[in-house]
């Protein structure tokens, strides 16, 4: 059986989307619709500045709050994650998030600082705050990347507080799920499976971080992009920062976020960088990119900030000169 079989028959195509009651839930709010249709703005503005995937104005709010405090771009990016991480009402981040296809809520999480310093974490377990945790692994080891249980018992050492992740809603999400355990992906109706958030604080020093739950009633042990430094996350403090979400498979297939700051480094803008990383994904031979979504937002080191995705109704969240808006991105698939 090949891989693309196998993928098909095991219901996991990837394609980063969660369902069961998620997909109501998403339904009903709306929110993956920009409530703000703004165009994109490349001109450069002032400093600090916060960008993140989709539709996170309070976690923004929280990184600026620390930036004009005087932390650090990398205080920043973790604090403001924290924000989405410890939301019950998010089943695709940290604490309710939406479980595996045994029940099982798994946390991956990566950041980034100014020094090209990184630590990730990946299906990690009973530990609300993976983004911090992967801060630890960057700060207090000489890792990278902690695994399962390896990353659990890391963290508690390091005072995490163990938790039980799966809420009494998403419980409910996942046995509904089970009756018929079928996995028929949506485009954008997926909870938004990523938060990743990009900071420049007032010296002009970027930092990264992105953390999430995968997307729902995945096979266990899958690790999409998220926790993978070049992959789901990439800061070179001398040019810019990228962060990825959408189906973590095919970010991984083109180290997309990598991709992006180097592009930028080839003197592309952030948004040209976004766009020719998206077209790497859909000019694929035998792309499937009509079933599932990426997009990348992106920042330079002179403030410029770039969004781009495969198809409608990705944004991005921006706070910058005293304004926290959503952002609608531009996309590839306008037929």
């Amino acid at each position: 059986m090949n891989r693309r079989k196998f993928i098909k028959n095991t219901s996991i195509t990837g394609i980063g989307l969660a369902l069961g009651n998620s997909v109501v839930s998403c339904a009903e709010n709306n929110s993956n619709k920009p409530t703000v249709a703004t165009p994109i703005d490349n001109s450069k503005g002032g400093l600090p500045l916060v960008i993140a995937t989709w539709h996170v104005e309070n976690a923004t709010a929280k990184a600026m709050e620390v930036l004009q405090s005087g932390g650090t771009a990398v205080d920043a990016v973790e604090q403001g994650c924290m924000v989405e991480e410890a939301d019950i009402k998010n089943s695709s981040v940290g604490k309710g998030g939406l479980p595996d296809r045994d029940g099982n809520v798994t946390l991956d999480a990566c950041i980034m600082d100014k020094h090209g310093n990184c630590g990730s974490v990946v299906y990690l377990q009973d530990i609300t705050h993976a983004v911090s945790v992967a801060r630890k692994v960057m700060e207090d080891t000489p890792h990278v990347m902690l695994a399962g249980e390896g990353a659990k018992q890391f963290a508690i050492s390091q005072g995490f507080k163990e938790e039980d992740l799966l809420t009494e809603s998403s419980k409910k999400a996942w046995e509904d799920w089970k009756v018929k355990s079928e996995y028929k992906p949506i485009i954008n109706i997926e909870n938004h499976d990523t938060i990743g958030m990009l900071a420049i604080d007032k010296n002009g020093d970027i930092a990264g971080a992105c953390t999430t739950s995968g997307l729902a009633y995945k096979m266990q042990g899958r690790v999409g992009d998220s926790p993978i430094i070049g992959s789901g996350l990439f800061i070179d403090n001398e040019i810019g920062g990228c962060v990825a979400t959408g189906l973590g498979e095919e970010v991984v297939k083109t180290v997309g976020s990598f991709l992006v700051v180097e592009l930028m480094r080839q003197g592309k803008t952030p948004q040209e960088a976004c766009e020719e990383a998206i077209s790497r994904i859909v000019n694929k031979p035998n792309s499937d990119y009509k079933n599932f979504q990426v997009g990348y937002i992106a920042v330079n080191k002179k403030g410029e900030t770039g969004s781009y995705s495969i198809h409608q109704w990705f944004s991005m969240t921006k706070f910058q000169d005293g304004k926290n808006e959503q952002i609608q991105s531009d996309y590839f698939n306008k037929t």
